[in-house]
């Protein structure tokens, strides 16, 4: 088995025809954390959904958790994303239903049948990101750091191997921002979960230092020491 949890060699990325991304050469090891830095319409997004399988790898090599994007069809990308837990900045709840039945839908989704086991994973999870209390609670009655709290623990259901995280501070305050930085980093280090999170908030980074990828005039920029002014 590779150290690397993702392997891009040479991968030319696009969105809608339009070229993105550019000579894309970057490896992420497990239990790694990184942030993905850049200026807004560089192309982190449009990273991150080309490595959960939203977007084809049409040019280059990719593996990703095991799997080759470039083989990637619609029929596979259930079973990548199941390796997988992705963050979004927008919750992205379902409003008509409470938290534990939030991710009860997430486990029916993705194969889970047996009641008690989807019960014990749902209270395992709340558990992990400090809401075991929360579980009959609406997303209305939520504030917006336990919603983001809820929106992590979805991504543990399945115990995946790398989380995916799109600007998930980027709608909170800044004592809820460290909170969840706190939760993310803990994750990492306590389960071995690789965590590459997209960030244009250089107050966090700075924070909560780790390895940085920079997006920029269509190339990816790997370097740990790349200054953040």
């Amino acid at each position: 088995m590779s150290d690397y949890i993702i392997e891009l060699k040479h991968a030319n990325i696009y969105q809608s025809g339009s070229p993105i991304l550019q000579d894309v050469n970057l490896t992420v090891s497990r239990g790694e954390f990184v942030y993905l830095v850049g200026k807004t319409g560089t192309g982190k997004s449009t990273l991150l959904k080309t490595l959960y399988g939203e977007l084809p790898l049409t040019e280059g090599e990719g593996m990703v958790a095991g799997f080759n994007l470039r083989e990637l069809d619609w029929k596979k990308v259930p079973y990548l994303r199941r390796t997988l837990g992705v963050v979004f900045q927008e919750f992205q709840l379902l409003t008509d239903r409470n938290v534990n039945e939030n991710l009860r839908f997430v486990l029916t989704a993705t194969g889970w049948k047996d009641k008690k086991l989807m019960d014990e994973k749902i209270m395992d999870v709340l558990d992990k990101v400090g809401l075991k209390s929360k579980g009959f609670k609406m997303p209305f009655e939520l504030s917006g750091g336990e919603q983001q709290r809820v929106d992590i623990a979805r991504a543990l259901l399945n115990s995946p191997k790398l989380i995916l995280a799109d600007e998930p501070t980027g709608n909170l305050d800044p004592e809820t921002s460290d909170e969840i930085m706190t939760l993310l980093f803990h994750i990492s280090k306590d389960y071995g979960t690789t965590i590459v999170m997209a960030s244009h908030d250089y107050i966090v980074v700075q924070k909560f230092p780790a390895r940085m990828i920079r997006t920029e005039r269509g190339r990816v920029l790997d370097n740990a020491s790349i200054s953040i002014e």
